[in-house]
């Protein structure tokens, strides 16, 4: 029995219109569970490295790139495999922003290109996502800005993530683990917050 795998446009219609951006970053069980159920092979089919041709044009990468970053994360969630295909996905990316890919998906779906680079633990990649945030998402500045620029000052205080200590086998230091008892990359984006009130 040959079991058919999901196409870029079924990836894309489920991330950007059945879950949209009310489920994107909220989590749950229960979309962990569906994002296994249809699109685990898939996924396995792009760590082998058969989903090549998808990289050839803008909405295939999109949708290369929102399975190998975003839903790595829900399928494998605080294990070690949730980050596997980092890797792949921020390839990805580049390769499509360097091809001005980016500018041809409308926004707020445009974020997606960008994510793996706010996802990498080196700080160069995080001033890119940050500037690519800054100038090629206007309309949504205010929502996805601050988080970028949050997401690189933990990068710049601990130069890795220290959220994915545990499931990476990582030892934290002192100062990491008082910065996941203050509550993480929350207590940041509250410090960030507060700073640009003052």
């Amino acid at each position: 029995m040959v079991v058919r795998m999901a196409n870029p446009d079924e990836i894309l219609a489920f991330w950007l219109e059945e879950t949209g951006p009310a489920g994107w970053y909220a989590g749950g069980s229960e979309l962990d569970q569906t994002i296994r159920d249809r699109f685990a092979d898939v996924y396995n089919a792009a760590i082998d490295g058969s989903l090549s041709l998808w990289l050839t044009y803008p909405t295939g990468a999109l949708a290369y790139i929102i399975l190998t970053d975003q839903f790595s994360r829900n399928m494998f969630r605080d294990t070690k495999k949730a980050f596997a295909s980092d890797k792949l996905a921020r390839a990805a990316a580049k390769a499509a922003i360097s091809k001005g890919w980016d500018m041809r998906v409308d926004e707020p779906a445009r974020q997606f290109f960008y994510m793996p680079l706010m996802h990498s633990e080196c700080l160069v990649d995080q001033d890119r996502a940050v500037r690519l945030f800054k100038t090629r998402m206007p309309e949504c500045t205010e929502t996805n800005l601050p988080h970028a620029k949050a997401h690189r000052e933990v990068i710049r205080r601990y130069g890795r993530f220290p959220t994915r200590n545990l499931a990476l086998s990582r030892e934290c230091s002192a100062e990491e683990q008082a910065y996941l008892d203050a509550g993480g990359y929350g207590s940041i984006v509250r410090e960030m917050k507060a700073k640009e009130a003052a």
